[in-house]
């Protein structure tokens, strides 16, 4: 592949860093833009001194100009602890910050790749999830800032598309693990694997059976690289992995290949969490001729050496 100037916002964010390592692996030069409100200068301390690598630190809500090929737009806090911390920030972080992607994009005729999720479903009433379907989401509830933000970023895309002829590629990622997770970060597989590890309590919320599809970061990062090097198809594909486990699942496996004597226990379940998520991965495979390959038990065991080295 050419060779290519590229911005990541949210580069030193966990998704964002790998995807940093990606890019400079394929010999591209990178600009890591990060206001480091949820990623870390430790996720890209390697990358510093790399000759084709540039970490600016700055919000993504201010005007940002660079003359680019390509960008990929990941500012956002993506776990519910940090996008209810502030709300309206959020809503700002996915409006603004898209805004003045697309601006640049515009401005400089590059390719700009939206990191969209599969909260625009909101708690779905089809199963498995497809593109097609447009979601059930409560605007005005606590997730609604991440939710209803993405959404209307997804929006902007396509209007800008439409109207100015923006060259974008909108993916909707599923529940993605891996290392380079915040600790603090609050989602299901970080909280499991340091609370089994510490030997903790395993928090539980409602009765375990609500359902996700977990997906490897070192997948979504080749999804994202296929997504971005397709000609001529914007989407929104979903890019996530399909294998579909329950909260309990998840749990009871964290336990095991941990060796925890943690104990599982159950709390209220979460207003409006999803009780049912399911990528279906039919127009990714048939269109970028992708769909992950890691089973959870293999990606659990490189995350948790991960959080052991952490801790």
């Amino acid at each position: 592949m050419e060779s290519k100037k590229v911005l990541v916002t949210g580069g030193a964010g966990f998704v964002g860093s790998h995807l940093c390592d990606r890019l400079i692996a394929d010999g591209h030069e990178v600009i890591c833009l990060d206001n480091l409100f949820t990623g870390s200068k430790t996720n890209i301390a390697h990358l510093l001194a790399h000759p084709k690598f540039t970490f600016v630190e700055r919000d993504v809500q201010m005007p940002f100009f660079v003359n680019v090929q390509w960008i990929f737009n990941l500012a956002c806090p993506a776990s519910p602890p940090h996008y209810q911390h502030d709300p309206v920030e959020t809503v700002r972080t996915n409006v603004l910050g898209m805004i003045n992607m697309l601006d640049l994009a515009k401005a400089t005729g590059a390719r700009v790749l939206q990191a969209s999720t599969s909260e625009v479903y909101g708690d779905p009433l089809v199963h498995p999830q497809t593109e097609s379907y447009w979601g059930n989401v409560n605007p005005i509830s606590r997730r609604g800032c991440y939710d209803e933000g993405k959404r209307c970023a997804e929006t902007l895309c396509f209007d800008y598309h439409r109207e100015y002829g923006v060259d974008i590629r909108v993916i909707r990622i599923f529940n993605t693990y891996g290392p380079r997770m915040a600790k603090d970060d609050g989602r299901v597989v970080s909280n499991f694997i340091l609370q089994a590890l510490r030997g903790e309590d395993i928090t539980v919320y409602g009765d375990g059976s609500y359902t996700r599809s977990f997906q490897f970061v070192d997948d979504l990062i080749e999804g994202m690289i296929a997504m971005m090097s397709q000609d001529g198809f914007v989407g929104p594909v979903n890019i996530g992995n399909p294998g579909e486990f329950t909260i309990l699942e998840l749990a009871k496996m964290v336990i095991d290949m941990t060796g925890s004597t943690s104990k599982i226990i159950h709390l209220p379940a979460v207003e409006h969490d999803p009780k049912q998520r399911k990528a279906d991965i039919t127009l990714a495979k048939d269109t970028l001729h992708w769909e992950p390959k890691i089973p959870l038990q293999e990606g659990l065991a490189k995350t948790i050496t991960y959080f052991q080295s952490v801790l």
